[in-house]
């Protein structure tokens, strides 16, 4: 896909993954709509685009709420044109272990209907032109399980499968889809992480590398750009992800022993 002059709403874009993912896309040659609860890192964001001499704007948007979704995509029509790309990154931790019925409720609408929903209001106009890019920014704990925090586990464990359902469905029909696992990324959200649970925080900076937003945003940019599905910042994961599947039960036995060594 080429990306010079296309339009591209990146949810979260305050902070983290996703203010390197608008500067990215920016870089690329695309105008960058910006939501994220927090109006000011929204803000600030887009000021780093233009500063760039990129285009963007910025606006508070709930990337779980379908009125706030469709706010952006109206936003990104009234300012550049149709939406050529979705980049559905806004994602939380989550509560520790089980949590309750409400964390679960807010978690599962983040994490996973805002994809559902998205794709819902912009897979019709896709079609219509035959052309988009929906991106899911989800995680190596949605290929392989994420310990300390069911929620964030199981969310986007459906978050890759969601994304998969349509790169399948649509694939023929013009709309490419990316989905990005990173492991360890130094963002708010492993900072969440590490506040939330020692064990989750432990599980994921221990696993491996560190790496910085920018470096997950330039493989998705290169991905988009590629049509290619799935994007991996930590290598590795190809191989557990092999390994589990090859052999699921001594797959859990080892993650039961990684648990242990963390102290849990």
């Amino acid at each position: 896909m080429h990306l010079e002059d296309t339009t591209a709403v990146v949810t979260g874009g305050g902070s983290g993954i996703g203010r390197a993912l608008a500067v990215a896309f920016a870089a690329a040659g695309s105008h960058v709509v910006i939501g994220d609860v927090n109006a000011d890192g929204a803000a600030e964001t887009a000021e780093r685009v233009r500063a760039s001499g990129g285009h963007a704007v910025a606006q508070r948007a709930d990337a779980s709420a379908i009125a706030d979704i469709q706010a952006l995509i109206d936003l990104a029509h009234n300012t550049f044109g149709h939406v050529d790309v979705y980049i559905a990154n806004a994602g939380i931790i989550g509560a520790p272990d089980l949590g309750a019925e409400s964390d679960w409720d807010r978690i599962i609408d983040v994490n996973l209907r805002a994809h559902i929903r998205a794709a819902t209001l912009l897979v019709p106009q896709w079609l219509e032109r035959k052309s988009g890019h929906f991106v899911s920014i989800a995680s190596a704990a949605g290929l392989l399980t994420q310990l300390g925090a069911a929620g964030y586990a199981v969310t986007k464990h459906a978050a890759v499968g969601f994304a998969e359902w349509l790169a399948i469905t649509y694939g023929d029909n013009g709309i490419g889809v990316t989905c990005v696992c990173p492991m360890g990324v130094e963002t708010p959200l492993l900072d969440a992480a590490r506040e939330s649970s020692s064990l989750a925080g432990d599980s994921i900076t221990k696993s491996g590398v560190v790496i910085e937003p920018q470096q997950v945003a330039e493989m998705t940019v290169d991905a988009v750009r590629n049509g290619r599905f799935l994007v991996l910042p930590h290598p590795k994961v190809a191989t557990m992800f092999a390994q589990k599947a090859s052999d699921h039960d001594r797959w859990i036995a080892g993650m039961q022993r990684y648990q242990r060594s963390l102290g849990s």
